[in-house]
């Protein structure tokens, strides 16, 4: 019977996820196991992780997955100091994650005794063996090499930590055709509003998610994106057709804290059910292409340079700190290349 288990992240807590196809035999099974549960959501069974489940499917024993008592205060010590250099709360959690993966593979080795040579051993003998992305690894390296700079007592020289070479990947981006297909497949005016407004201004989607009804500047057609990545503040114009539109949203939603709450008044509308909405999108639309919402960014971009906008203006509405960057929506932009006559039409 095939199946596959792993331990995944669920509502904040550690469950094992169980995948295998339609199987009445097995879903029984499950069924008998204390705290089973079906999630819609991730289409899987999951289960508490426990000692005695991780041997039931065959999962790296629990024992293995903890780090040293001396790990466990360094990567709390590391947090502070993050905290203290107000970095942000999911970038702590991302490098203290990242960083305890590395240190449970150590577990057994005193920090202060590890060195160069140990990354390069982590990275054949965990990363590549477990066959985890470049970008993965990458954090990996960012969380090590931040960390190691702030201990004193080491034998890591940081400077000489290597970065995994990164693979070139173009952004994705919908044709405007799909674009428009997709914004008009609700008829929910909330749905249709969130996602229009991420594609309208090249949203993130924790940015349309920390709008205020305060900064939307009706008067000067603007959107001010408080606090966004990188800590930054920034400006982003706002089309006379998204104003028409947020003007009817807010008489039929009365906002008060966030200008996109959830069921509860005050509070921010949930990221995992906005992804839904454009799943849901992309369903009623029958477009097969992976689309995430931060393809309706990429696509808010190559649009824009498509249209002639120049590329430093595209910089500043998206906030990125480097023009190279936003320089990789040139080579998905196709005005140019589709003028581009091929040598086969004159054989």
């Amino acid at each position: 019977m095939n199946w596959t288990a792993k331990v995944i992240q669920h509502k904040g807590e550690n469950r094992i996820a169980v995948y295998f196809e339609k199987n009445a035999d097995l879903i029984a099974r499950i069924k008998k196991i204390d705290g089973a549960r079906w999630s819609q959501q991730k289409m899987a069974w999951h289960i508490p992780d426990t000692e005695e489940n991780r041997v039931r499917f065959k999962i790296t024993p629990l024992s293995d997955t903890i780090p040293s008592e001396e790990a466990i205060l360094q990567i709390e010590k590391f947090k502070q100091w993050m905290r203290s250099k107000r970095y942000s709360e999911s970038t702590i959690i991302t490098y203290s994650e990242a960083l305890k993966s590395f240190l449970i593979f150590y577990r057994k080795k005193a920090v202060a005794e590890i060195t160069n040579e140990d990354v390069i051993i982590y990275n054949n003998e965990y990363i590549l063996k477990n066959n985890l992305s470049a970008s993965y690894q990458n954090q990996i390296v960012n969380a090590i090499k931040l960390f190691f700079q702030t201990i004193r007592e080491t034998k890591m020289l940081v400077d000489k930590i290597h970065r995994p070479k990164r693979a070139k990947v173009l952004p994705n981006v919908l044709s405007k055709e799909e674009i428009k297909l997709i914004l008009n497949a609700h008829s929910n005016i909330k749905h249709k509003m969130m996602l229009s407004l991420i594609y309208s201004c090249g949203l993130r989607c924790g940015e349309l998610l920390a709008l205020e009804p305060v900064h939307i500047d009706s008067k000067r057609n603007l959107i001010l994106l408080k606090n966004s990545k990188g800590k930054k503040d920034r400006i982003a114009p706002l089309s006379p057709k998204i104003l028409e539109m947020l003007r009817e949203y807010y008489k039929i939603h009365k906002p008060t804290t966030y200008l996109f709450e959830g069921q509860i008044k005050g509070q921010p509308y949930d990221a995992r059910s906005l992804q839904l909405i454009l799943k849901q999108a992309l369903q009623k639309t029958e477009i097969t292409k992976p689309a995430t919402l931060h393809w309706l960014r990429h696509s808010f971009a190559t649009h824009l340079l498509e249209s002639g906008t120049d590329l430093r203006y595209i910089q500043e509405i998206l906030g990125h700190s480097s023009s190279k960057t936003t320089e990789i929506y040139t080579h998905v932009s196709t005005k140019s290349i589709q003028q581009i006559k091929s040598p086969f039409d004159d054989l």
